[in-house]
């Protein structure tokens, strides 16, 4: 067999193997943990360093009421698992799918 066909189908196998993998991790995941999943997303998702009250400034000290979090208007991140609905969890866990 030459190595391209050979090369080929480990890298189908690894694909398939990933696919997979990353739908049972999806399932298998507590909402809790899909909580903490969206609220990451959401920390990552804001432009700067203070998307919530307990991330850090530039300068380390903590953020507080200076988040986007905090101020009215703006950006609005998510930031605690009690702002997470359960349809946010439903549409995440349709999102990795």
């Amino acid at each position: 067999m030459n190595r391209n066909a050979v090369l080929c189908g480990v890298i189908a196998a690894v694909s398939m193997l990933m696919t997979s993998e990353g739908l049972a991790k999806t399932q298998a995941l507590s909402d809790a943990q899909v909580k903490k999943e969206i609220i990451a997303e959401s920390i990552a998702n804001y432009p700067g360093p203070c998307a919530c009250p307990y991330n850090q400034a530039r300068n380390g000290s903590a953020c507080g009421k200076r988040s986007a979090w905090s101020r009215a208007g703006g950006y609005s991140p998510i930031c605690y698992a009690d702002e997470v609905t359960k349809e946010m969890i439903k549409t995440w866990r349709e999102r990795q799918r």
